[in-house]
């Protein structure tokens, strides 16, 4: 016979989701109007006149127009958005950076313009201008941080005081 006496367990509506999970992703933070704004933004980049790259004046020029326009239009300077303004691609700007091409005239430059871009990344990080999880990966992907633990071993160092001889002695007096 069923306990008619027990309480009927309350009837719950669907759990709601939390902003990270799948069903949001990527709405996060879209407010009406956003998308135009990066994809105009992006365009206006992609559209810039062709430069001609090996000029370094004209390089360093360009870079000053890329972040003049990200201040003009609000926006994050991006790694890939520096690469587009100058019609390169990201392994281009990888060697200018660590000098396997060009080293003497558009290395300087480059680090120069990673700098800033670096330091605006760290003042995002701190001020809570970005999602953290998109901050770690950029920090990885573009300016080589990384997560690691590193342990050092020492191998046990032996008591210089012991000879060859005094071991042997001491394995003999070891019962079997």
């Amino acid at each position: 016979m069923a306990d008619n006496n027990k309480p009927l367990p309350k009837k719950r509506g669907p759990k709601p989701k939390p902003k990270d999970m799948p069903g949001s992703f990527g709405l996060e933070n879209v407010q009406p109007g956003d998308n135009s704004k990066y994809l105009a933004h992006s365009m206006a980049v992609m559209n810039m006149p062709e430069i001609n790259i090996a000029d370094i004046n004209q390089v360093e020029q360009r870079i000053g127009e890329y972040m003049t326009l990200c201040v003009q239009n609000d926006m994050k300077p991006t790694v890939m958005g520096f690469c587009n303004s100058l019609g390169i691609n990201r392994s281009t700007l990888f060697d200018w950076r660590h000098g396997n091409f060009r080293a003497d005239t558009h290395q300087a430059v480059i680090l120069k313009a990673y700098g800033l871009l670096e330091e605006l990344w760290e003042s995002y990080m701190q001020n809570g201008k970005i999602n953290p999880v998109s901050g770690i990966f950029l920090g990885k992907n573009n300016f080589g941080y990384q997560d690691k633990q590193e342990y050092v071993l020492t191998p046990n160092q032996q008591n210089s005081d012991t000879d060859p001889e005094t071991i042997a002695a001491k394995y003999e007096e070891l019962p079997e």
